[in-house]
């Protein structure tokens, strides 16, 4: 048998179900920029109202990752992906219908962040590793990343469309419905952690103990307190950098733009971050992505800010933003294996959203104190660095684990 004979063929349909899950689920919440002048404007809020709830959407995607992991490695993906449609669609409603600020931040962040940690990457790509070879999960994670980034760039000229032809309220409307579609996505998708063609290579371990092994892991506490800082960069630049152009004098078409590139970038990237992922080392890569990103945020602030200025700034931040994605998952299937993923990977994802709390209500909140997002802008551009420097010494290898026992 040929060596090409013999290499397992990639699970197609579950790739496919859980990379359109992951249009749906990171589509809208990547447009909601769009909805904060119109929003403001008809509620009379401020900015940071509008910031308070997506920061609490990112809070809640973070602190809800960990619990719908481990929820997803018991009882099934499939059944917590469908819960994740539900929680939107119903977020989404309540969004649309918010006549006090409490309902924006339940609807639009405590009910759509939730739906997102539902429906996020440590669940699908979860999934996806457990029927993958280790050769394969690195791609595996780009093309579903790349999926995530597919929904930014449908959603952003989507949701401009719809809120200018129906209104931002309506359009919240017509979003929910169309995540009602998820819970269809997601039976290809069904199973847990003790299912999947990699099931039998795992390595058995309680909640407890996979918890306890990585909490005390050098490289897993360095890529955990590094990915805080991806997060706090794309959180604020996704919320507040529509508003951002407004008040630079950029026509608002170019927002629509700025957001599409990003999205469409990000597909090349993310890709890209899966084949580099493969084939050299995940830690110095994403200690390269965040340096890259701190690079480019400098020049897009010093050099004069045109329309030609945001586009660049745009297509190479897009080939950044969602690239760290493959090479941090990779790391923590490196590390600790497939039978705890979820989880694993949901808690580093808490970090992350930790740091998009941060970015997005910091945005806000220092706008309508300061007059200027400057400060922000800079404070990204310095945890960038840091982020670079915690990555540098992150071990890629396999946990040491006791070996098992005879039978």
């Amino acid at each position: 048998m040929t060596k090409a004979a013999s290499r397992p063929a990639m699970p197609w349909l579950i790739i496919l179900a859980g990379s359109l899950i992951a249009v749906m689920t990171f589509g809208p919440r990547s447009a909601m920029g769009f909805f904060q002048l119109p929003m403001l404007a008809d509620r009379g809020w401020d900015r940071s109202t509008f910031g308070l709830a997506m920061a609490f959407q990112n809070l809640f995607w973070g602190l809800s990752q960990p619990f719908f992991g481990a929820l997803a490695d018991k009882y099934g993906t499939g059944r917590v992906l469908a819960s994740s449609g539900v929680l939107y669609a119903a977020g989404l409603v309540m969004m649309a219908n918010a006549t006090a600020p409490i309902w924006l931040h339940i609807g639009g962040g405590v009910l759509v962040g939730t739906a997102i940690g539902a429906g996020s990457f440590s669940v699908i790509l979860s999934a996806f590793a457990r029927n993958v070879t280790p050769e394969q999960r690195s791609m595996a994670f780009g093309i579903g990343t790349a999926a995530g980034s597919a929904g930014m760039f449908l959603f952003a000229p989507l949701s401009q469309g719809f809120i200018s032809t129906y209104g931002w309220s309506d359009s919240l409307v017509i979003l929910a419905v169309m995540m009602l579609v998820i819970p269809l996505l997601a039976f290809p998708l069904r199973g847990n952690a003790q299912s999947g063609t990699q099931s039998g290579n795992q390595y058995q371990q309680t909640v407890l103990d996979a918890l306890k092994e990585a909490l005390t892991h050098r490289s897993y506490l360095l890529l955990t307190t590094g990915f805080f800082v991806c997060g706090f960069q794309v959180a604020f630049i996704t919320a507040h950098f529509p508003a951002y152009l407004g008040d630079i004098g950029i026509e608002p078409r170019y927002a629509v733009i700025a957001m599409a590139l990003i999205g469409f970038f990000n597909i090349i990237g993310s890709l890209a971050a899966g084949y580099i992922g493969q084939r050299y080392s995940k830690a110095y890569f994403l200690a390269l992505i965040y340096i890259g990103r701190s690079i480019i945020v400098t020049l897009f602030l010093l050099l004069p800010q045109t329309p030609l200025s945001v586009v660049i700034f745009a297509a190479v931040m897009g080939l950044l933003w969602l690239s760290t994605v493959p090479p941090t998952n990779g790391l923590v299937a490196v590390m600790f294996g497939t039978r705890h993923l979820g989880l694993l990977g949901g808690l580093v994802f808490l970090s992350h959203q930790i740091g998009s709390f941060l970015g997005v209500w910091l945005g806000g909140f220092l706008y309508d104190r300061l007059g200027s997002y400057d400060q922000v802008w800079w404070l990204g551009v310095a945890l960038g660095l840091f982020a670079a420097i915690v990555h540098w010494p992150i071990r890629e290898a396999a946990v040491a684990r006791p070996a098992p026992s005879p039978a």
